[in-house]
């Protein structure tokens, strides 16, 4: 194979089509990483020690993980208390028989009880990274607020702590947090990227809220929180998740002329003891991010030009977009079944919308109510591989494979597992 390759290399040189050969070498230059973007431990409201975590995660077949505690990065002396935490009684025995006792550092605080001092991510990271298998991304969960709603955005490779910028309303607050975070990259040069994280957690951010950030590339379009409500809610009037990145497309694209936003899947995990659907458990969802290299550098270049894709279970073999078609193959397997649907927005969809409102006929702060036209789906293909050849009139197009595999341990009753890829937007609509 290495042969055959190198002999086609020749020949392209030879007959001057220099930039089929760059093509192809970055081609065959880069894989898939398999990564979660939201993680909590002992640092904020998990319930483990970072190390524990770390090595749940590097054992299952992950090749980046990034702790993303509550306002605070593992750099500064905190101490748990494993005799009175409820969590930290289960934890701490286990952490113990797992590490070295000259790992562990302990002392005795209030009342004498024993108290554990956290690691700093400068002294864990060394025991889990091996370049090309596993790297750890040191990263915050901004929580912020906007009267009731929690506003919380992750921001990834960072140097230094953001604290929350606030704002007089959601969306300025998704923009202020997002120009800390960008200010913070651009006087250190070090890539950083901020992603909006579960706009339905307390239907605390709705889709015309989102859509108005201009700098807003990311959000999570799954999030394994049962809190967080991705198939939407009727009760709250809240869409899905998939209903509301269509909506912030349709508009952002042709509307706002804004840059697309990518959905990224996530775990937001707090829970590692105890598997059930009523707590934020571990290994729900993921992204897969195709780069050269497992470095922050790459892995955040892939994710801004789209080349990833999100999952809760089913697996890629192949994922080929250019300005024409979008061509997927599934990695099956027994049994399973696999729909590919091609969901977008044609132009000259019908573009009215209407605030929700209640008995008195006050506007609420919901989703509005949009036609079909906004994310339809465009085209349905069943088995292993599915294509789509792109009309001409297609604002975007995205694909989201759904497998009759349910999901081992979900966080909403009746999940299958599922993949997403990022949506394809003709060359006229970026």
């Amino acid at each position: 194979m290495a042969l055959a390759m190198k002999k086609m290399r020749l020949l392209l040189l030879a007959l001057g089509l220099t930039s089929l050969l760059a093509t192809t070498t970055a081609a065959d230059s880069t894989r898939w990483w398999r990564g979660n973007l939201h993680t909590h431990s002992f640092w904020s409201d998990g319930d483990d020690f970072p190390e524990m975590i770390a090595e749940l995660y590097k054992t299952n077949g992950y090749h980046f993980l990034a702790f993303t505690d509550h306002n605070t990065l593992h750099t500064t002396n905190k101490w748990v208390n494993t005799e009175t935490a409820k969590s930290a009684k289960i934890a701490y025995p286990k952490y113990a028989a797992r590490w070295p006792k000259d790992w562990i550092e302990t002392r005795a605080g209030k009342d004498g009880q024993t108290e554990a001092r956290l690691k700093f991510f400068s002294e864990y990271r060394g025991k889990f990274e091996e370049p090309g298998r596993f790297l750890l991304v040191q990263s915050e969960e901004i929580s912020d607020r906007w009267k009731t709603a929690p506003v919380h955005m992750n921001a990834h490779n960072l140097r230094e702590v953001i604290k929350p910028q606030g704002g007089g309303s959601v969306s300025e607050a998704i923009s202020n947090n997002i120009a800390a975070v960008m200010e913070q990259r651009q006087r250190t040069g070090q890539p950083m990227f901020p992603h909006v994280n579960h706009p339905n957690f307390q239907f605390a951010i709705t889709p015309e809220e989102l859509l108005q950030v201009r700098d807003a590339r990311f959000f999570e379009l799954f999030n394994g929180h049962p809190g967080v409500h991705n198939n939407g809610n009727t009760t709250n009037r809240a869409p899905s998740m998939d209903r509301l990145w269509d909506i912030v497309l349709t508009r952002r694209l042709a509307e706002l002329q804004y840059p697309v936003m990518f959905g990224l899947g996530t775990d937001d995990g707090h829970n590692y003891h105890t598997n059930s659907s009523r707590v934020s458990n571990p290994l729900r969802g993921w992204v897969w991010v195709r780069s050269e290299k497992l470095t922050p550098e790459s892995l955040i270049a892939a994710l801004e030009a789209g080349d990833f894709y999100s999952s809760s279970g089913v697996k890629l073999r192949d994922l080929r977009q250019s300005s024409k078609e979008i061509a997927i193959e599934i990695e099956t397997q027994p049994g399973v079944t696999y729909t590919t649907q091609f969901i977008g927005t044609r132009r000259g969809y019908d573009p009215k919308n209407e605030p929700q409102r209640n008995a008195a006929g006050e506007a609420l702060r919901v989703a509005h109510t949009y036609s079909k036209d906004i994310g339809a789906v465009l085209a349905e293909v069943r088995g292993a591989k599915a294509s789509y050849t792109l009309k001409g009139d297609e604002i975007y197009v995205r694909a989201k494979v759904i497998s009759s595999k349910p999901h081992p341990n979900p966080s909403q009753k009746g999940d299958v597992e599922t993949a997403w890829t990022q949506p394809m937007v003709p060359a006229a609509g970026r």
